[in-house]
């Protein structure tokens, strides 16, 4: 087993990674910069470092610093978390040269399924359905628009470095084709430092349903189910909940099936996501590889009593999995509430600030995971994630009805602080999201109806969002 962890990583998911390695007896070390300082882990973790000044760039994206944090504190492994490095296959490279374990997939496995013309390739060998679309990325706008005209509109333009829910867009008839391909390229290339683009079948009402996946080093791969990621505005997860609810049996079963073919034919390992639109017949499309732990990983944990975090652990020790496909039985139904510092009435304009009270919900079968506290500050140059709700029931009416309750309890307020708790709590009301047969739209048609939580407006937008 490793012994030393070092955590790449800052709020929520800094936390979540140190309290797993505790009781696994693992010895951490955190980073923070200065805008962190006050973070919880920093006080939590066995040592903590600092790593530079606010912006990301000069301090969680400095690999250099981050890799002389861990010589400096002699750790064995480096956890990336998720956003931010996680999904850097030189970051993951130069860990490997560094003689630190990464915890996460080799880093040749992370740049071809970061690519997602790439991991297209990869996973149509493997035999997973694809939406149709070019073969591979477009060189021109006409290139891409004579592919558009093939498949029938409306289409994806992708960034093939994408990711984040960033770098896409929809073109839903040829005159609104041209716009949309230079702004995708241009994000793309800002962005990601390459333009290069793809297009596929945009399928209207679908759902954003993903596998979760485990894979060790001696060959082997299992998946944990399903999870309906549908409920998000502008590709960004709001709500998740799993299993996928009104999916047949037989639908899942395939699905985690190609999940796993796919990953072992990428020779993926550790916890990874793929991601895949149901259609209106339950047809499935692949989508893409999360090469890290998800935002959403409690989801799973409460539903299969899988220690996501802990299995990432075990896997980069080089241990084997001991849990076999057949002993993963998921019971009961389970939701996450992301709870993010923005007004949903200003679109969703991030809102942070000193939280002077802060109350989270308790009650059976209810979990927050959160890096804040009563007194704590949340820095505005980061992502507006505050806290994650999760709730567990034996039936989804009853896990809804929990969630619901939970979001009643939770309080954070302050000078500036705003959330998306009554948001939430709208969509937790909502007859489409309750009968369990909506999709990608839902939010939009949410906001659209005008259905925010009427709070005041305050301070300035994210200026350097993670992309969880």
């Amino acid at each position: 087993m490793i012994s030393s962890v070092l955590i790449a990583n800052r709020g929520e998911i800094a936390l979540r990674v140190a309290r797993a390695c505790r009781e696994l007896g693992i010895r951490t070390v955190a980073v923070y910069s200065t805008e962190d300082r006050e973070s919880a882990v920093v006080s939590y973790a066995d040592a903590a470092v600092h790593i530079g000044p606010g912006p990301a760039r000069n301090s969680y994206l400095n690999i250099a610093a981050l890799v002389e944090a861990a010589r400096q504190h002699d750790v064995e492994a480096v956890h990336p978390g998720y956003g931010f490095l996680s999904e850097d296959p030189d970051f993951a490279e130069v860990c490997e040269h560094s003689d630190l374990v990464f915890i996460g997939p080799p880093a040749q496995v992370i740049a071809n399924l970061g690519d997602k013309i790439a991991a297209r390739r990869v996973m149509e060998r493997a035999g997973l359905p694809l939406l149709p679309g070019s073969s591979g990325p477009v060189e021109s706008a006409d290139e891409a628009r004579e592919v558009a005209e093939r498949i029938g509109f409306p289409v994806m333009i992708k960034a093939a470095a994408g990711g984040g829910g960033r770098g896409i867009r929809i073109a839903a008839s040829p005159a609104a084709f041209a716009e949309s391909y230079a702004e995708t390229t241009a994000e793309a290339g800002a962005l990601f430092g390459d333009s290069r683009v793809y297009v596929e079948r945009y399928v209207t009402r679908a759902r954003h349903v993903e596998v979760q996946v485990l894979c060790d080093t001696h060959g082997n791969g299992i998946h944990l189910g399903t999870r309906d990621c549908s409920v998000q505005r502008r590709h960004q997860k709001l709500l998740e909940e799993g299993p996928a609810p009104l999916l047949p049996d037989d639908t899942v079963d395939r699905m985690g099936r190609a999940a796993v073919s796919g990953a072992l034919a990428a020779g993926y390992v550790g916890a990874g996501t793929f991601e895949f639109l149901v259609d209106g017949s339950a047809d499935f499309h692949f989508m893409e590889v999360n090469c890290r732990i998800q935002v959403e990983h409690p989801v799973t944990e409460l539903v299969t009593g899988v220690d996501l975090v802990q299995q990432q652990i075990r896997i980069a020790s080089g241990e084997a999995l001991t849990l076999r496909q057949d002993q993963v039985n998921p019971v009961g139904v389970a939701l996450e509430c992301r709870i993010n510092a923005e007004d949903p009435d200003r679109s969703f304009l991030p809102a942070s600030g000193r939280i002077e009270s802060f109350t989270v919900p308790g009650g059976p079968f209810v979990r927050v995971d959160t890096h804040a506290y009563p007194g704590y500050r949340m820095p505005a140059i980061y992502d507006s994630l505050l806290a994650k709700v999760i709730a567990w029931a034996p039936t989804r009416d009853q896990a809804i009805a929990r969630m619901g309750r939970a979001l009643q309890e939770f309080q954070a307020a302050g000078p500036g602080v705003r959330t998306t708790k009554g948001f939430l709590s709208r969509v937790l009301a909502d007859d489409e999201f309750r009968s369990g047969a909506y999709d990608t739209g839902l939010v939009a048609r949410l906001v659209e109806s005008g259905a925010g939580s009427r709070q005041q407006p305050m301070t300035e937008p994210v200026k350097e969002p993670t992309t969880a």
